[in-house]
């Protein structure tokens, strides 16, 4: 996807700008949106740049990221939780097991299940792109007092589809689980 550029002598996108809109509705939110976009950029982009040295890409990091999180994750799970199709998520979880970071294992209950557990190569893996993503949020937080911090995560949660079947997601979310868990509990 090519990125957007603005020719030198091209004005600025004014912030009051509201286009068209669905519905007749309130002014568009074109100052979060950019926001978000940037935001999220910048936010992988210092995990891209350790994934580039192994080869991975954002997929890769997803995939880890979530499998190390909920030790145990079916692969049907981990699809719900991705939205890729099985195609896309087997090239990736074949070079992720080809190269030691997870491992698969049956079901105990049923044999046909494959439940994804991180190695320790995984773990550490994980470990490692979470804390400059970690440094990133302190850096953003710090001078915001802890109630704003819990108004960070409301928002964040309230942008979340909340219709969304996914298991690991009703976890995130706190439904079944204590609110601010950070442990490693997974969906079974």
């Amino acid at each position: 996807m090519p990125d957007v550029n603005f020719k030198p002598d091209m004005p600025a996108p004014r912030s009051g700008s509201t286009g068209p809109q669905p519905g007749g509705e309130a002014e568009l939110r074109w100052d979060i949106i950019e926001l978000l976009f940037f935001a999220y950029r910048d936010f992988v982009g210092d995990a891209d740049e350790v994934l580039r040295a192994f080869g991975f890409g954002r997929a890769h990091h997803r995939v880890v990221h979530f499998v190390t999180r909920y030790p145990g994750l079916k692969v049907a799970d981990l699809l719900d939780v991705l939205r890729i199709t099985k195609q896309s998520l087997g090239r990736v979880l074949k070079q992720l097991l080809d190269e030691d970071y997870i491992v698969q294992k049956s079901g105990d209950s049923d044999r046909r299940q494959r439940l994804l557990f991180a190695t320790p190569k995984g773990e550490a893996l994980v470990a490692k792109l979470a804390g400059l993503q970690t440094d990133r949020i302190n850096r953003a937080l710090q001078g915001i007092g802890t109630d704003d911090t819990e108004v960070v995560r409301q928002f964040l949660r309230a942008m979340i589809d909340r219709h969304d079947p996914d298991k690991v997601l009703e976890i995130i979310l706190g439904v079944g689980a204590k609110p601010g868990a950070g442990g490693k509990t997974g969906p079974r």
